[in-house]
């Protein structure tokens, strides 16, 4: 095959792993039933005046698969982090002792799972369709080169793989999807 059309392919693969990757980071939020720190990811404080990831002030862990333990490493911003995680509205009641913030995950009700659930499959298709827009790319990129010289039965070899690799990628957001489906209807 020609190299600009190999050239062309490893482009499409590279943002088909963007958007996996994206997919994999979004679905890191959504929880599971399960205490994980992830799940304060978009928890930002105003840390003297700039607005900082709370993992950047803090240790975040799981002593145990229902809490997570936040210990700050300022006491001065244990009442800060408590009002931010507050306000992130994740359903989330942090526990503050004036040194440890303390947070009990409760169990998911049937109905927040089913909710989650659309959620991730929400996630899966807005990923989906960001992979055929990366394959419509690729097509119209070889439109354009068969205009500029490339030989009709490359174009079509190369669709065809074009098109081989976004069903695998399809396929790799289905197995993703499922995996968290399982996760969530876990109890």
């Amino acid at each position: 095959m020609d190299e600009l059309v190999e050239l062309l392919l490893d482009d499409t693969k590279g943002k088909m792993d963007k958007s996996i990757k994206h997919l994999e980071n979004e679905l890191m939020t959504i929880r599971a039933g399960k205490a994980n720190p992830n799940m304060l990811n978009s928890i930002m404080i105003d840390y003297y005046g700039i607005q900082t990831p709370l993992n950047q002030v803090s240790n975040i862990g799981t002593p145990d698969p229902r809490t997570i333990a936040i210990q700050p490493w300022e006491k001065s911003f244990i009442d800060t982090i408590e009002k931010a995680i507050l306000q992130a509205n994740l359903g989330l009641n942090p526990d503050n002792n004036g040194e440890i913030i303390r947070i009990n995950v409760p169990p998911l009700t049937e109905e927040r799972r089913l909710e989650l659930v659309k959620q991730v499959k929400a996630e899966g298709e807005n990923t989906k369709i960001g992979i055929r827009n990366v394959r419509r790319e690729a097509n119209e990129e070889l439109k354009q080169m068969k205009k500029d010289g490339l030989a009709e039965d490359e174009e079509k070899k190369a669709e065809d793989a074009v098109q081989k690799i976004t069903d695998e990628y399809t396929e790799k957001i289905d197995k993703i999807l499922e995996a968290k489906e399982q996760d969530i209807m876990t109890v």
